[in-house]
């Protein structure tokens, strides 16, 4: 099997097109796992969201793609980002199912984590997934992150209590890495 090469880029508006805003379907529960508050996603939120996060300086969207193709594989987003404490939430969707299962997810985070810290200079990046989300669990921490802490029952899903890992990334320009 060849390795599929992927890298980033910053999202233009032109790239939320059809296929973006297929990728927000929750036809196949993929979704589930991305907005713990159910938020629905259509293209005028999908663009409103970009537009305001590059007005505010708050949001950074990036689009995933396969370098040998430019296939769209999904996007990566760099916010709510807290300038005076340089922190921010780091955020990856694989939105093509194809892409699925192929270890891009960890690649992906891999590629922002050195957007976050060498272009926006973050100091610590930090998210936060249900626990039952293993493989997104295990992509952070392949990315070079760390469970930092386990909130019980952070999420009410379906009627039951649901804890939330929490997992973070420190800027080694920032903090002393141990290496």
């Amino acid at each position: 099997m060849e390795e599929i090469k992927i890298d980033i880029r910053a999202l233009k508006k032109g790239d939320i097109d059809d296929e973006y805003c297929d990728w927000f379907e929750n036809n196949d529960g993929h979704l589930n796992y991305y907005t713990g508050s159910g938020r629905k996603f259509d293209k005028g939120v999908l663009v409103e969201d970009y537009q305001r996060g590059l007005e505010e300086k708050k949001y950074y969207y990036y689009l995933i793609f396969d370098t040998s193709n430019n296939n769209k594989i999904g996007n990566v987003k760099i916010g709510p980002i807290d300038w005076k404490n340089k922190t921010s939430d780091l955020v990856v969707f694989i939105g093509n199912r194809e892409y699925l299962g192929k270890g891009l997810a960890s690649k992906s985070i891999a590629l922002a984590n050195k957007v976050a810290f060498e272009e926006l200079d973050i100091r610590r990046l930090q998210g936060g997934m249900i626990d039952k989300n293993i493989p997104s669990i295990k992509a952070y921490t392949r990315a070079g992150w760390y469970i930092e802490a386990t909130m019980k029952g952070f999420y009410y899903i379906d009627g039951e209590n649901v804890d939330r890992v929490c997992v973070c990334c420190l800027n080694p320009k920032y903090f002393e890495t141990g290496e």
